[in-house]
């Protein structure tokens, strides 16, 4: 169930979004630079990697019940997507956020990807609380291991082991 802080979220980054899409639409390169418009395709694909990965581990690893959202896990997750960042699915709406603003090149998406971005990370925190609630000091222990949305440096320490 959705605590009044995440639907206080949601409600605002859910039009700053929908914002970055007209403007991305709208002024589509709007500096005519290609090469940051490819760049945003690319974070783009990088975001539906963080995404949609979720979905499979948590139904793979995750221990939920048949017919069931993959959201409602029982056991810990810590591999795949998990290794590298905690909060991949976060981390996505951020990448959107940035791709959407190099795609449009347009100042007023800038603003909204900002306020959206901070918004998004703004949810790890409670995240944590929640998981480290469900799951205890395991989950604390992954939390020293593995970054929330630092997919470069999870992606390194991932390497290294």
């Amino acid at each position: 169930m959705m605590e009044r802080q995440d639907v206080a979220r949601a409600v605002i980054y859910t039009p700053l979004m929908l914002y970055q899409f007209y403007l991305s639409w709208r002024y589509y390169n709007n500096l005519d630079m290609a090469w940051v418009t490819n760049l945003g395709w690319l974070v783009l694909w990088v975001s539906a990697i963080f995404g949609w990965l979720p979905m499979y581990e948590f139904k793979k690893k995750g221990g939920v019940p048949e017919n069931q959202s993959y959201v409602n896990t029982s056991k810990l997750v810590k591999t795949g997507v998990y290794s590298i960042v905690r909060h991949p699915q976060f981390l996505a709406g951020v990448l959107i956020c940035l791709g959407m603003m190099l795609i449009s090149q347009h100042p007023y998406s800038v603003v909204a990807g900002i306020i959206a971005s901070i918004v998004y990370a703004s949810e790890v925190g409670p995240a944590d609380k929640r998981l480290i609630e469900k799951f205890g000091e395991p989950y604390r222990e992954y939390m020293e291991k593995v970054p929330a949305l630092n997919f470069v440096t999870g992606i390194i320490r991932r390497l290294k082991n």
